[in-house]
Formats: structure tokens, C-alpha cells, sequence
């Protein structure tokens, strides 16, 4: 018995462990990207109780690791990933949050008359989030309507879309924290300055989020309408802007402020769009894309990538930074 299979029965034979474990499992289909071969193990645990469990587990085994949200920023790779794969894909609920039901270590927590806290765990998809709020005429999550992935993905990589950051709306985390292999647990408020433009403190590989409580405006039961066309809206652009024409990992590089042009712009004045390597392109309707145009490979991505990091690079004198993650 190898050590994954030996994680496996370990964890099946715990009746307190609730979620899916497979051994082999093939990863493609888990990402937007539909790229990628097989997981040597993968665990997706039902609840926080099976996630802690699941975790120390992989942590005595000393092997390595990837928490997987919904798949929305990942290159998998295309042979054997010989380690464990942790899914938030069942670790997923969204409810109002009493600001009374706050640990008193955080002190007394004021909001407006207007306001409301909602928590969710890191595995509910963004997309629940938007229809939880559009239902209850919560308003501050309409320009992330039509955005793929996990809530807890979304903080990892502090989405932006149109203008707008997620941390701008989030009010606390809860989190666990690896610190000589074992799991230490942490509630947290917001802290702007440990935020930044597609940056947050998660990215360290080190701080893994659980749960994330957002700060939302109340609407009356009349702007329910409002809130249902402006989610309509953004869904409609992104569509028009040929986001879900190809499997794709949405953006592929951070813009460069200091350059002040979006990177797409960039990629287009160099005479990119329509590069492809392998299965893997550029699209003509999108500069700062990379779309799985046929049976793209994880390496034809990465030689796309640093093909255009390469060639901006010569013309404009400065490398673009992918936001992407290669899972290698």
C-alpha cells in the first residue's frame, strides 16, 4: 500500500470524515481550462470539520499539496501530479451573519443601519454568492456576476472586474495557517494595507482561506430589479467580450499601471492575437487571453506564455506578470 492509498483508507475509514476521495483521478474537467492529466489523490471534503481532518492527514504524510476552488485560474498539468489534490468544490454554504456572533476578541463590530454581514464558506461559487444577494437585495456584488471559480479563489487572487476588487467588499476571513507542518487556525478583519491590485495575503501558499464574511448594502425590495439588470449587465459584456466562446482561464496577465495600458492592449500593438502554439492561442477577440482551442496541452499554455512575455518584453522593454497558476 502506497502513502495514497493508505490517505485514503485513512480517511474512509473515519466516519467522521463526510466528501469524495479517489485515487487516479483525472483533473481536465475540474478546471476551466479543461486542461490536465492525473491527480495521484484527490479529496473533496463535504464540510470544515472533513477539511481540517483531510488536511492533517495530508500534512503527517508530508506530501505535496494543491487546494483546488473552482478551477477558474489553474493550468493543470498534463501527466501524473504526484501529489494530493484538496477541493473546496463541497465546501459550500452562504448565510447572513449576525455582527453579534462575532468572537468577542474581535470587539464590538458596528455596521450601518443599512448594511449586512454574509458569510460564506471558500468553496461556494462566486456565482451563488451573486444569486444570494440579488435575492435578498443585497447590493456590492453585481460586477462580479458571470465570473467562474470559488468565492475562496477569487480572495486568493483578489479578482478585479470592472474596476472593482473583491476585497473592497470583504469584511473578515477565517482561515487556516500551516507553521511547521500543523494547521493553526486564525479569525481575521479586513486589513486594506495587506491588499493590493490582484494581490492578497493568501498567496504566500502558507495561509489557506475557510470562510470569508462580506460587507453588503441592504436594498429595498424596489431596487431588486436594479440589482437583476446590473447583474444582467456584466454577465452580457463578458459574453460580448467572448469570454465563454473558448475553455479558458479568463485573463492571463496582470495589467501593468505603470505602462498604463491594459495588458490586452499591449498584447494586441504587438501583433499577437491569433499566436498559437499546440492547441493553445491567443484569440482574435481578446489580446489578454489564452483559449484551449484544440486539445491544448498544459505546455503548449506555458510556451504561449512566455512567447508573449518574450516578444512584449523586446517590443515595449518590460514582462508582463501572468496571474495564472501552473499546478506542476
Amino acid at each position: 500500500m502506497n502513502i495514497f492509498e493508505q490517505i485514503e483508507q485513512n480517511l474512509t475509514s473515519n466516519k467522521s470524515f463526510l466528501g469524495q476521495i479517489s485515487l487516479d483521478e483525472p483533473m481536465a474537467q475540474k478546471t476551466t481550462f479543461k486542461i490536465g492529466g492525473i491527480a495521484k489523490l484527490y479529496i473533496c471534503p463535504q464540510n470544515y470539520y472533513s477539511f481540517q481532518l483531510a488536511l492533517e492527514e495530508i500534512l503527517r504524510s508530508k506530501q505535496k499539496f494543491f487546494i483546488l476552488g473552482g478551477g477558474s485560474n489553474i493550468v493543470f498539468t498534463d501527466g501524473i501530479y504526484d501529489g494530493i489534490i484538496l477541493s473546496t468544490k463541497l465546501f459550500s454554504d452562504i448565510q447572513d451573519f449576525p455582527p453579534q456572533d462575532f468572537s468577542p476578541d474581535f470587539g464590538k463590530i458596528q455596521i450601518q443601519k443599512n448594511q449586512v454581514l454574509v458569510t460564506c464558506f471558500a468553496g461556494t461559487p462566486v456565482s451563488a454568492l451573486v444569486n444570494y444577494c440579488t435575492e435578498h437585495n443585497y447590493s456590492g456584488m453585481e460586477q462580479f456576476a458571470g465570473l467562474p471559480g470559488s468565492v475562496g479563489g477569487a480572495l486568493y487572487m483578489n479578482a478585479r472586474c470592472f474596476d472593482k476588487s473583491i476585497s473592497d467588499i470583504l469584511f473578515a476571513t477565517c482561515h487556516v495557517q500551516i507553521k511547521d507542518g500543523k494547521m493553526l487556525q486564525f479569525s481575521k478583519l479586513m486589513h486594506q494595507e495587506e491588499w493590493d491590485y490582484k494581490k492578497s495575503p493568501f498567496q504566500d501558499g502558507l495561509n489557506f482561506i475557510t470562510s470569508a464574511t462580506f460587507l453588503f448594502t441592504r436594498k429595498p425590495n424596489s431596487y431588486h430589479t436594479q440589482i437583476e439588470v446590473d447583474c444582467k449587465k456584466y454577465i452580457q459584456e463578458r459574453i460580448q467580450k467572448g469570454h465563454f466562446i473558448y475553455p479558458s482561464a479568463g485573463s492571463v496577465f496582470k495589467n501593468n499601471h505603470e505602462f498604463g495600458k491594459p495588458s490586452g492592449k499591449i498584447i494586441d500593438e504587438a501583433g499577437l492575437k491569433g499566436l498559437q502554439i499546440g492547441g493553445a492561442a491567443v484569440p482574435d477577440f481578446h489580446g489578454n487571453f489564452i483559449v484551449n482551442k484544440n486539445h491544448a496541452t498544459s505546455e503548449d499554455v506555458k510556451s504561449l506564455v512566455q512567447q508573449i512575455q518574450q516578444k512584449v518584453q523586446q517590443k515595449f522593454g518590460f514582462l508582463l506578470q501572468p496571474e495564472i497558476i501552473f499546478v506542476d
